[in-house]
């Protein structure tokens, strides 16, 4: 919509004393001669009115990214009541906690699909409302399988709108990919460190039952759906929104009848699966996951079985999510200025590993310290996001991109959080499920090293 509002404006075009048309350029910097002039009021309501679907897109994207993680993080925090309240052992646990990549794997690859036929827009917004459906309902529902069900449904929600996210920064901030995924980046880090933090007090104000402590988390979505409905039926979205865009727009010439003079050529389908980086990514992605959802599924209960209150215990996991705030708003800065993404992931990755041995040999005397370490690891999250916006040159091979890469990596992330129950079950303490996340870092810095570098995913499946 905001595009479409900028093209109107952009593609006006005015007159000359014979009656040829004049391209649209020299409407914004002098009036013809014998011709029309425009409106006072014409074209500052159409900028105000891009103005003001561009701010409110972007309250949308905020929105939408500060709950993509609430679902998983607020359970983490009330893991041991719910699994009491259920009956869970470990193992089912953590079959719970593997949910949510699975999930992402299945719906995200639907993701693209869903969007070219009813719009980015719609589809995020359809997400929302899952997401506020799912988290309202699965308290209630009674018995592990509904439980389960309900997660799935707010899960697919998240999905859908993961992969989306990037395409959208790409496909209307296609100037600002860095500081638009820092953006949204930051507000999923801050949605997730709030739910991880406020679950437990928020349960104990609520009189200490799990139930409503889960389901309040409901309230977030249905504000985040309300920004998005405007967008619902944009389906043929442009490719810029950026007011900046816009402006190249206006000064671009255009021939008679106000067609663009430069025709997107039509571009073959990308073969993404040909292309080493893509597999690079996807692995990445799929690796920092696994890292990522061991952390909000199990961080909690490890702190706690150390001898961390509840409540400490939250605040702990808050502090590893918090983490993200401002990194995740620096990070892809700093990534979009370096032409190798490298030296990014191996400093994320040595201070995991770190983490990962405090947690081993003192996890009560240094658990702030490895909470700081363990929350600057997990933001391989958003440099992820970012270099799957720069190793493609188009919108489409972002969205298709995006897809492979996320739902590639959620399919590798979904054994790690169930290993962790299995191992955790029978071996009655944590030594081997940390051993098993420290192992995890080394792959995931050699394959972050290698997405890292600077190509692009259509000149290798072009290749």
């Amino acid at each position: 919509m905001m595009g479409l509002m900028a093209s109107d404006e952009t593609r006006t075009e005015t007159r000359t004393e014979t009656g040829a048309q004049a391209p649209a350029e020299t409407r914004t910097h002098a009036r013809v001669d014998g011709g029309a002039r425009e409106t006072s009021a014409e074209a500052p309501a159409a900028r105000a009115w891009t103005t003001w679907t561009t701010r409110l897109l972007i309250v949308g994207i905020v929105l939408a990214a500060m709950n993509l993680r609430p679902a998983i993080t607020s359970l983490g925090a009330l893991l041991e009541e719910v699994r009491d309240g259920l009956g869970m052992s470990g193992s089912v646990a953590g079959l719970l906690t593997s949910v949510p990549p699975l999930c992402f794997a299945v719906f995200g690859v639907t993701a693209p699909r869903l969007a070219r036929r009813f719009g980015p827009g719609a589809v995020v917004c359809a997400g929302m409302v899952a997401i506020t459906a799912g988290l309202l309902i699965r308290p209630y529902v009674g018995g592990t399988g509904g439980f389960l069900a309900a997660t799935a449904l707010a899960l697919m929600g998240i999905a859908v709108s993961n992969v989306l996210m990037p395409v959208i920064v790409k496909r209307y901030f296609p100037d600002r990919v860095g500081s638009m995924t820092g953006l949204y980046s930051m507000a999923l880090a801050f949605g997730t460190s709030v739910a991880a933090a406020a679950t437990v007090p928020v349960t104990n104000a609520l009189g200490g039952h799990w139930q409503p402590g889960l389901a309040v988390w409901a309230v977030l979505p249905a504000l985040a759906v309300l920004p998005w409905i405007p967008f619902v039926r944009n389906r043929k979205a442009p490719t810029s929104a950026a007011p900046a865009s816009t402006a190249q727009a206006a000064t671009s010439p255009r021939p008679e009848g106000g067609q663009s003079a430069e025709k997107p050529a039509e571009q073959p389908p990308l073969r993404i699966t040909r292309s080493r980086t893509a597999w690079a990514l996807a692995v990445f992605f799929g690796l920092q996951a696994t890292a990522a959802y061991i952390t909000m599924g199990w961080m909690a209960q490890i702190f706690r079985d150390s001898g961390v209150s509840a409540g400490t215990a939250g605040l702990l996991l808050a502090v590893i999510m918090v983490m993200g705030v401002p990194l995740a708003f620096v990070i892809p800065r700093v990534a979009t200025r370096l032409p190798h993404q490298g030296p990014i992931v191996l400093v994320l990755g040595v201070c995991g590993l770190a983490g990962y041995a405090g947690l081993y040999f003192a996890p009560v005397g240094g658990a702030w310290a490895w909470a700081l370490l363990l929350g600057v690891s997990n933001c391989a999250f958003p440099l992820a996001l970012t270099m799957v916006g720069m190793r493609a040159r188009t919108g489409a091979g972002v969205a298709q991109l995006s897809a492979f890469a996320q739902s590639t990596g959620y399919l590798i992330s979904i054994p790690g959080p169930l290993l962790v129950g299995v191992l955790y079950q029978h071996s009655g303490g944590w030594g081997l499920p940390i051993a098993l996340m420290s192992a995890l870092m080394v792959p995931q810095i050699v394959v972050g090293v290698l997405a890292g570098r600077d190509r692009t995913v259509e000149d290798e499946a072009a290749r």
